[in-house]
């Protein structure tokens, strides 16, 4: 059972009750933080970029996103990342991130001054079908982000109710510090073991509508049974006083440079603008990384199929070279197996 989010928009404008709120919850549900006209705007292009891709059917109005199930994929497949490239860089994206309401909302919540992080998150979910599933699981942002406490603002780039496949969030699990996990074959590639039953709290979310959550909660999302693409955005904001883990101030996945990023933006008011804000880079803690790359091995080696997102990662992401070669092999062995060729 799903209860409703408790709504904490009429306290908008006060910090310390948005920031008692927060800490009791390990979450906030705020209603038209971000103009609607503003967050359509933003969705109109990006599904420009998903029709070229073949990813809405063919003949549908662009804004409609009714997806093509046959093209569905997903990341980290390279056939997904190919389209999903594009996206990431996109200018607006950028400085969406940076919208005054959200940054002023983390102001109040804080007291003192925000940095944002410089890497953020872009979903395209495509619907759930008997062959294909891409609903993420119930995790914490921490293990994939490290550094000091960071909030998530997560917001669905047009309307999405809950058929859509909206985030829900176990309330007031941020205050069990990082939980034991296993593989998963969502968005992110891991579930937490244990499972909340009875404090999963969510709703339908409007275009503008936010969901603000600690590194530490645990959250998950519903799955997309509607009939179109579903595409949402969470950046992640902290205290500049408090570390921030280099990962967290590098590209997606280390998909380009940031130079690369830049290429052809318009303007230079957020391109390394973490650098002159003076914030306290610190090493990714990699332990959480290695104890499911290590899972991610076993299950391979045993032929389970779980573990191929994983396997790609390692072989995307990994700095250490001996990793991604066993990794590499493995994942050539497992798609032998299931499908008769290696992997792209």
């Amino acid at each position: 059972m799903i209860r409703p989010f408790t709504d904490s928009t009429a306290s908008l404008g006060d910090g310390a009750t948005l920031a008692r709120n927060l800490d009791r919850d390990g979450y906030l549900f705020l209603r038209g933080v971000i103009p609607r006209e503003e967050v359509m705007a933003l969705r109109r292009p990006l599904l420009e970029r998903a029709a070229k891709a073949g990813w809405l059917k063919s003949g549908s109005p662009v804004e409609l996103a009714l997806a093509d199930s046959s093209e569905a994929c997903k990341d980290p497949e390279p056939r997904y990342l190919e389209h999903f490239r594009p996206m990431w860089t996109m200018e607006a994206l950028h400085r969406m991130k940076h919208h005054p309401k959200i940054v002023g909302l983390f102001e109040r919540i804080f007291g003192e001054a925000v940095l944002v992080h410089p890497m953020f998150v872009l979903r395209n979910i495509f619907p759930q079908t008997p062959s294909f599933d891409f609903t993420t699981g119930s995790h914490q942002d921490k293990i994939h982000i490290g550094g000091g406490t960071s909030y998530a603002c997560w917001f669905s780039l047009g309307d999405c109710p809950t058929s859509k496949g909206g985030l829900i969030v176990a309330a007031g699990s941020h205050k069990q510090g990082v939980l034991d996990f296993e593989l998963a074959p969502g968005a992110g590639g891991l579930e937490v073991s244990e499972k909340f039953e009875g404090r999963w709290v969510g709703g339908d979310f409007k275009a503008g509508d936010v969901l603000i959550f600690s590194d530490t909660t645990v959250h998950k999302a519903l799955p997309n049974k509607s009939a179109e693409l579903r595409q949402s955005f969470d950046a992640r904001y902290q205290r500049l006083s408090d570390p921030v883990a280099e990962v967290s101030v590098l590209p997606y996945a280390g998909m380009f440079t940031w130079d690369e990023v830049y290429a052809g933006w318009q303007s230079a008011e957020y391109q390394y603008y973490w650098q002159r804000q003076g914030a306290n880079v610190v090493p990714f803690d990699t332990r959480y990384y290695e104890k499911r790359d290590a899972i991610a091995f076993a299950h391979a080696a045993r032929g389970d199929l779980l573990a191929r997102d994983t396997l790609l990662r390692i072989v995307q992401r990994d700095k250490n070279a001996e990793k991604r070669e066993r990794a590499s092999k493995l994942l050539a062995e497992l798609d032998r197996r299931y499908t008769g060729k290696a992997a792209d």
